[in-house]
């Protein structure tokens, strides 16, 4: 009996590949510590390709708390059309929180790269995110700059 040839080996991505899925992409997993305790939740985030890192924002709260205590964060990012065909990035990086001016253009910057990476559901988003934004004040706006960028491909 003849062995099945595994066409579906988990391989390194190019660094090209991997700025491809961060670029196409604007939801991921931030992963940060808070006390003794690691935790997982969903961002919405714009790579900026130029500065080499990554816009997002948020409210007040735990996560914001937390990355202020410990700002050494991952961002996992997934392309996922079945589970022997997928493109997977892992971000690390540092939180930094930005203020005043510099917020307002990241904030516009992440508005302006989100709109272009969704498309025809960018009038929803936009509208969402604005209401959400202005009814309740500015938002905490940050940056995970980037220290190193791996990923892993399974497919064809």
């Amino acid at each position: 009996m003849e062995a099945k040839k595994n066409s579906s080996i988990i391989k390194d991505l190019a660094h090209k590949e991997c700025m491809d899925l961060l670029s196409s992409n604007y939801i991921g997993h931030l992963a940060f510590i808070s006390g003794q305790n690691p935790y997982t939740v969903p961002i919405t985030y714009y790579y900026d390709q130029a500065a080499k890192s990554i816009i997002s924002y948020s409210d007040e709260g735990h996560k914001i708390e937390a990355l202020r205590q410990n700002p050494t964060v991952s961002l996992g990012v997934y392309k996922i059309k079945s589970i022997e065909n997928w493109n997977s990035v892992l971000v690390h990086g540092t939180f930094q929180e930005l203020h005043a001016s510099t917020a307002k253009q990241a904030l516009h910057q992440f508005t302006e790269g989100v709109r272009k990476v969704i498309g025809h559901k960018a009038r929803n988003f936009i509208e969402n995110f604005s209401s959400k934004n202005y009814s309740g004040g500015m938002a905490i706006v940050y940056k995970i700059n980037i220290l190193s960028i791996q990923g892993k491909h399974r497919g064809h």
